[in-house]
């Protein structure tokens, strides 16, 4: 019995050294993307991310970059973005990231494939914590299937897979992202994209899961 007692204390213990957090949040953005050429655009997006439970601004970012449409298959693009991230005591927390995508597509009707990797550096409070000189590097792949349905609103499904740089460490993942949603065109210029995804963090101390419902209006001129 002495014994039994022991076990069921271990694995309590032990539970609680990997205890799950989970948290709904609502993301919601505002994308405009002026079309310079044919194949070159600039692109700025406005976006607010609720967090515990949908009750408070989690962050808050504005991104800008350019894009560019080598061919039908290769897109590369680079970007700048400045967030402001709630912390503990309800300060914000400003961060600089920047970031290269280099992206592959290829359609198969009805289906379009998407495969991006993407290179991103980020510095966080500079000049204003000890060690704001050592970004955080990442690299991040994602692998898109979009439907055409000839219609107005197009399915589409991803997964995404973050994975940290440099840490000393070796190569893992820490964070995933899988998402289901769809994007409705009301013509060439406006669209709306409404998703669903799940958010899961991998080999670190009690991993959170984000359940996120996300929406987003797009404008192109």
């Amino acid at each position: 019995m002495k014994k039994i007692i022991v076990y069921i204390f271990f694995l309590l213990s032990g539970s609680g050294l990997f205890a799950q957090v989970n948290d709904a949040r609502l993301w919601a953005s505002v994308n405009i993307e002026k079309k310079i050429t044919s194949s070159f655009s600039f692109t700025i997006s406005e976006e607010i991310r609720m967090n515990e439970n949908i009750s408070e601004v989690g962050s808050f970012f504005t991104d800008a970059g350019f894009r560019y449409k080598i061919n039908k298959l290769i897109r590369i693009s680079a970007n700048y973005r400045f967030t402001n991230n709630r912390q503990l005591d309800n300060s914000y927390s400003q961060r600089h990231r920047y970031y290269f995508d280099l992206s592959l597509r290829k359609k198969i009707k009805p289906v379009t494939f998407t495969f991006r990797t993407r290179f991103q550096s980020q510095y966080t409070d500079i000049n204003c914590s000890p060690d704001w000189q050592v970004p955080e590097y990442y690299t991040r792949n994602k692998l898109t299937m979009d439907f055409d349905l000839d219609k107005k609103y197009s399915p589409f499904i991803s997964a995404e897979a973050y994975t940290p740089l440099f840490s000393g460490n070796g190569l893992y993942i820490d964070n995933v992202r899988y998402c289901a949603g769809f994007d409705y065109q009301f013509n060439r210029a406006h669209e709306i994209e409404l998703f669903y995804m799940l958010q899961k963090e991998y080999n670190v101390n009690n991993p959170q899961n984000d359940y996120i419902v996300g929406i987003g209006y797009y404008f192109t001129f």
